[in-house]
């Protein structure tokens, strides 16, 4: 007889990544991000992120579709994945034009990783300008994980995005509040 209960290590649909971007963005915190390897799979529970909206000076779709930003216009939950002074960050797209940005994660299976941060978090994964296109919820490479429903609600700030120089004072980045993997500079505000 099969069980009925979903499995908690499937992919999300792409019907979670269609939906107003800062929704999407509090609800990864909490969930796992697999990465599959050659040699293993690397995975971390997401506890830092930042939305980035339409006509949101400080995304790379603000201006509209270019040759770097060509999958930020790509299907919910596609993975932007772009280099930045050197180091690899990663997105997943929500909508045309927008995308939650990966900041930190807590390690699921190597402690003395370091997933703190968004150039961290994607060297600790093995993510790389490779990836940029995958398609989230049907790669066997890449995945966020259904999750099982947490015991209690999660407290999550909502504070200013950092590292960036346009639009700065937009509460856009989410994490979990007190959790010790969320990055510098420590984000301090009221948890909701």
């Amino acid at each position: 007889m099969g069980s009925s209960s979903p499995d908690p290590a499937r992919p999300v649909r792409r019907s979670f990544y269609a939906r107003p971007t800062t929704e999407v963005a509090r609800d990864l915190l909490g969930r796992n991000f697999e990465v599959r390897g050659s040699d293993a799979t690397r995975s971390v529970r997401l506890v830092e992120v930042e939305a980035y909206l339409t006509h949101d000076p400080a995304s790379h779709a603000f201006r509209g579709p270019t040759a770097r930003n060509r999958s930020m216009f790509l299907p919910p939950g596609t993975l932007y994945v772009f280099r930045i002074h050197q180091v690899v960050c990663a997105n997943l797209v929500t909508r045309p034009g927008e995308a939650v940005l990966l900041r930190a994660g807590a390690p699921r299976d190597d402690p003395t990783g370091n997933p703190s941060g968004p150039g961290r978090l994607c060297r600790y994964l093995g993510i790389g300008l490779a990836d940029d296109g995958i398609d989230t919820t049907q790669s066997p490479r890449a995945w966020v994980t259904v999750g099982v429903a947490p015991e209690r609600k999660l407290r999550v700030l909502s504070t200013p995005r950092v590292g960036i120089s346009h639009a700065v004072k937009r509460r856009l980045r989410f994490s979990l509040a007190g959790d010790p993997w969320v990055s510098r500079p420590r984000p301090e505000g009221r948890a909701t």
